[in-house]
């Protein structure tokens, strides 16, 4: 079975909304559209292109797809650019009710209900399926408790408001730390793995 992975960048109080620029998503009158940018170095830009260096499909939210194919189709191949030549070919699973207007190359509408479309995925071979942005897609997911591994760029900036990576009806479940490295501008790269439920006890006992 194929693990889903969860890639986002997050704020120390858990906002992932608008990471790329000030007019990626101004709802809920946001106005930190871009906070990841101070941030951005070397370190950042390899720790992404080790996340995408490995086959994968990805998983859209609307919103987030409308993004990214008004985008990423666009870039020059003669730029050579990494993602753009990932997301251009890999294949797209998108929560929609318009199947219709997906012209981006490669897309396909997930059919239903969002978990049970993600768990019919999974038991099917192929790439690990990758969730990138698409919030409420992600929330959706880890309501069911259908993700197994998450990968978080963490910056070290609180944005008070804004859409944030966790709901409170995400299923309780225990990740192990598998990797972490910081960046000279104090970003923690992390991958977070699945390993059950959450046990409990009292400190200083046992």
């Amino acid at each position: 079975m194929r693990k889903l992975i969860v890639a986002a960048f997050v704020s120390l109080d858990g906002v992932m909304q608008a990471p790329g620029g000030p007019e990626e998503d101004i709802s809920g009158d946001f106005h930190f559209g871009g906070w990841t940018a101070p941030y951005w170095d070397d370190a950042s830009a390899q720790a992404i292109r080790d996340l995408f260096s490995q086959p994968f499909e990805l998983v859209l939210g609307r919103h987030t797809y409308d993004i990214f194919a008004s985008y990423w189709p666009r870039v020059p191949p003669e730029s050579k650019n990494f993602v753009a030549d990932k997301f251009n070919k890999v294949c797209k699973h998108v929560a929609t009710h318009r199947p219709g207007t997906l012209d981006w190359q490669n897309s396909r509408a997930l059919e239903g209900g969002i978990a049970d479309a993600i768990r019919a995925l999974k038991q099917k071979d192929g790439a690990n399926l990758l969730t990138q942005g698409s919030g409420e897609v992600v929330r959706q997911l880890l309501a069911a408790g259908l993700v197994d591994e998450l990968r978080l760029i963490i910056l070290p900036v609180v944005l008070g408001h804004g859409k944030r990576l966790f709901g409170e009806d995400a299923q309780a479940s225990a990740f192990t730390l598998a990797h972490s490295s910081t960046t000279d501008k104090g970003v923690l790269i992390t991958r977070f793995e699945r390993s059950g439920e959450v046990r409990t006890g009292t400190i200083g006992e046992g």
